[in-house]
C-alpha cells in the first residue's frame, strides 16, 4: 500500500451525474429534458449515428459525425463551425476517446474567437456556455470521466493535451449495450488502453491511495473480463466490467495521469497513424518490463491480477505480451510497416513530452525509449 503523507495534495474530480447500467442511454434525453434543452449537437463516431435516436433527446438535434481516429486541429476548426452555426444548449460527445474529447474541446470554445493554442496545458479554459453529456461507445479511454482532452497538431504532428474542470462533462452515461457491436480486435485494443491507464496510474511517481483502489480494481476486472468480451461480444457481464474498469482508468487520469508508457507510444500514432489503442497494446508489456525493476512489488500484483505469474523483466514482458496476442493483437512493430530506420524519430519525439516521462517510476531518456522500440520491432 501506497504511504498517505498528509501534506500531499490531491484533487478527485468526477462528473456530477453518472448513470451506468444497460439502457442508462435514455438518460441523456431525461437531462435535456430537465435542462429544457431545445437544441442539442451530438458529436458521433459514424458507426453510432444511428443509435442517437436512443437518447431520445427532446427538441431540435444535429449531428456532426465526420470524426475518425485521432482528431486534429482541422477536425477541431470543422466542428466547431458546425457548432458555432448552430448554436446548441447542449453537446453530446458519443463515441470512443476522441470523439468525447473533441466534444469537450468543442464545448469550451463554443461562441468564442479562442485559438486551441491559448489553451493548451492544464486551467486555462475559460468556463463552458453549453452543457456537456459524455457518452462512451468503447471501453477503453475513461474520457467520459476524465478533465482533459488530446488533439493532434497537425503541423507538428505532435499531441496537444488540454485539462480544464470546464471539460468535465455535466453527465456522464455508460451503458454496456452500446458496446456489443464492438469488432473482437476494438474490444482488446481499447481495453488494452484501458488497462495501461490503470497500470501507469499505479506505478506512477504520483501514485495515491485514492486513486490507487480505481487502479487495482480496473486491472483486475480486465484480467477477468477483457478474454470474455473479445471471444463473445454478447456478453454483457463482460461488456459491464470493462466499462467499468475504462471509467475507473479515466478517474486515475485527472489526479495522477498516465506515465511513459503513453509517451512511448504517441510517436506510434502521430508518426504511423496507428491507432491509440494498438499503439498502447504494442507497447505496454515493454514498459511494464522496463519500470518492474522499479516497482516490483506493484508489477507482482499486476501480473497476479491479470492472470500470469511474476518474475523477472523477460519474463514480465514475455507473459505481458503472450496476453495481448492472445486477444488479436499484432505485437511487432514491423507487423505496422514501422522499420529500424524509424526508431531514432520516434524515439525523439518521445523523449520531449515530459509532461508523462516525468511521471514514469524509472528514469528514461531518449536511448532507452530507442531500445524499447527496435526489442519490439
Amino acid at each position: 500500500m501506497t504511504a498517505i503523507d498528509p501534506d500531499r495534495m490531491i484533487v478527485l474530480e468526477r462528473p456530477p451525474q453518472l448513470h451506468f447500467g444497460t439502457g442508462a442511454i435514455a438518460r441523456v434525453g431525461a437531462f435535456a429534458a430537465a435542462r429544457s434543452v431545445a437544441r442539442t449537437l451530438v458529436i458521433a463516431a459514424p458507426v453510432v449515428r444511428d443509435r442517437v435516436a436512443d437518447m431520445a433527446l427532446p427538441g431540435d438535434v444535429a449531428i456532426f459525425d465526420q470524426v475518425v481516429s485521432e482528431p486534429d486541429l482541422a477536425m477541431l476548426a470543422a466542428a466547431r463551425a458546425f457548432a458555432d452555426d448552430y448554436q446548441p444548449d447542449l453537446i453530446v460527445g458519443f463515441g470512443g476517446g476522441s470523439v468525447m474529447d473533441l466534444a469537450k474541446l468543442v464545448a469550451v470554445l463554443l461562441g468564442q474567437a479562442t485559438q486551441i493554442e491559448a489553451i493548451v496545458g492544464s486551467g486555462r479554459a475559460s468556463p463552458r456556455r453549453v452543457a456537456l453529456a459524455q457518452v462512451p461507445t468503447t471501453a477503453g479511454t475513461g474520457s467520459e470521466a476524465a478533465p482533459r482532452a488530446l488533439l493532434t497538431d497537425d503541423r507538428t504532428g505532435t499531441k496537444l493535451a488540454i485539462e480544464s474542470v470546464h471539460m468535465m462533462a455535466d453527465i456522464a452515461v455508460v451503458d454496456p449495450q452500446l458496446a456489443v457491436t464492438l469488432p473482437p480486435l476494438v474490444t482488446a485494443e481499447t481495453g488494452i488502453d484501458a488497462l495501461a491507464h490503470c497500470v501507469e496510474a499505479f506505478t506512477n511517481v504520483r501514485a495515491h491511495p485514492a486513486v490507487d483502489l480505481y487502479a487495482r480494481q480496473g486491472i483486475g476486472l480486465i484480467g477477468r473480463y477483457l478474454r470474455r468480451a473479445v471471444e463473445d461480444g454478447d456478453d454483457l457481464e463482460a461488456r459491464a466490467g470493462m466499462a467499468l474498469a475504462a471509467l475507473y482508468g479515466g478517474y486515475c487520469l485527472g489526479p495522477v495521469n498516465t506515465a511513459g508508457g503513453h509517451a512511448v507510444a504517441y510517436p506510434l500514432s502521430t508518426q504511423h497513424g496507428i491507432g491509440h489503442g494498438r499503439a498502447n497494446a504494442i507497447i505496454f508489456p515493454h514498459m511494464l518490463a522496463y519500470n518492474a525493476p522499479a516497482t516490483r512489488e506493484r508489477t507482482g500484483e499486476i501480473a497476479r491480477l491479470l492472470g500470469f505469474g511474476a518474475g523477472d523483466g523477460e519474463a514480465i514482458r514475455a507473459a505481458a505480451s503472450a496476453f495481448c496476442a492472445d486477444l488479436g493483437i499484432a505485437m511487432r512493430l514491423a507487423a505496422h510497416d514501422i522499420r529500424a530506420e524509424h526508431v531514432d524519430a520516434m524515439a525523439a519525439e518521445a523523449a520531449g513530452i515530459r509532461r508523462l516521462l516525468d511521471n514514469n517510476p524509472r528514469p528514461i531518456a531518449e536511448q532507452d525509449i530507442a531500445a524499447i522500440y527496435r526489442a519490439a520491432l
